[in-house]
């Protein structure tokens, strides 16, 4: 698999793309501090194999593309937003199907709202609604707040602080109902982290803001809403995911019996039968 860094408005984003250019295009925009990677190859490929185009990237601040000094980051949600049509451009890709995780969903309702001419379908996964009151939503769960604090005290120049800080991050967010593969866990945060240019500058996405011209804009979302969220997500509980229900006109949600927040293998049956339905559609065309 070869990566492929778009270059365009003084910005490198480093992507790879699976499948036959000819289909459908399906792009993956991932979480805070999560590169490509935190979608797995496997998972692309089995898109792929369903006749998908997928393709994956790296935000900024993440893995192969630009990085920003720690706490000065350059950019906004909505240059985000931004980056993944610079990505669709960079393949000559007119519209495409937008899935994105946690931050990166955040992120795809703004692909979706700013461009709806390239937005042919929105997925949603363990995410919450932007421009939109969540205050009467629970939050993150004690346990998961009490592991984030160790995070003010972290020496990102320690390498082994970081995976172990990282590893149990992982463990944190993982399904209550199913099983936790810690060496597979440990190998690929530490690939992760070897990887990227500089780890650290991921906490940038931290610092970010958005301006308030999504405020109340949800509702008139054009694209086809999927919204995918497991029942045990500590970070955004499962009233994130069901509230889109309640906004967004036809949307469909599936909910991951004791799903985490995160994409467990033995949860992509369901997660993937769902996305291609929902990407099937008379639109498929390039």
């Amino acid at each position: 698999m070869q990566t492929k860094l778009v270059k365009t408005g003084g910005v490198e984003l480093a992507s790879e793309a699976f499948g036959n250019p000819n289909d459908p295009a399906i792009l993956l925009i991932m979480g805070a501090m999560a590169s490509m990677l935190w979608w797995p190859k496997e998972f692309c490929q089995r898109l792929a194999d369903n006749g998908r185009y997928v393709i994956r990237y790296d935000n900024r601040d993440t893995g192969l593309s630009t990085n920003y000094p720690v706490g000065k980051p350059e950019y906004t949600f909505d240059d985000m937003a931004d980056d993944a049509i610079r990505v669709l451009d960079g393949y000559g890709i007119s519209s495409a199907h937008i899935v994105g995780m946690s931050m990166g969903g955040m992120i795809a309702q703004l692909v979706a709202l700013k461009y709806p001419e390239r937005s042919r379908t929105l997925t949603l996964i363990s995410t919450s609604p932007v421009g939109v009151d969540t205050a009467h939503l629970p939050g993150m769960t004690t346990a998961y707040t009490e592991h984030s604090a160790s995070y003010a005290d972290l020496d990102w120049s320690d390498r082994m602080q970081v995976v172990e800080f990282m590893f149990a991050d992982v463990r944190a967010i993982s399904s209550t109902r199913r099983p936790f593969d810690e060496q597979h866990a440990r190998d690929f945060i530490e690939t992760d982290y070897d990887r990227a240019q500089r780890f650290e500058s991921a906490t940038n996405h931290f610092v970010l803001s958005s301006g308030d011209q999504w405020k109340g804009k949800l509702p008139r979302l054009q694209a086809p809403l999927l919204v995918i969220h497991g029942t045990s997500d500590p970070i955004f509980p499962i009233e994130h995911g069901r509230e889109f229900i309640k906004i967004v006109p036809g949307s469909k949600l599936v909910e991951v019996d004791g799903g985490g927040h995160e994409l467990h293998p033995k949860d992509w049956n369901t997660m993937l039968e769902a996305l291609v339905g929902h990407t099937t559609s008379k639109k498929n065309t390039r």
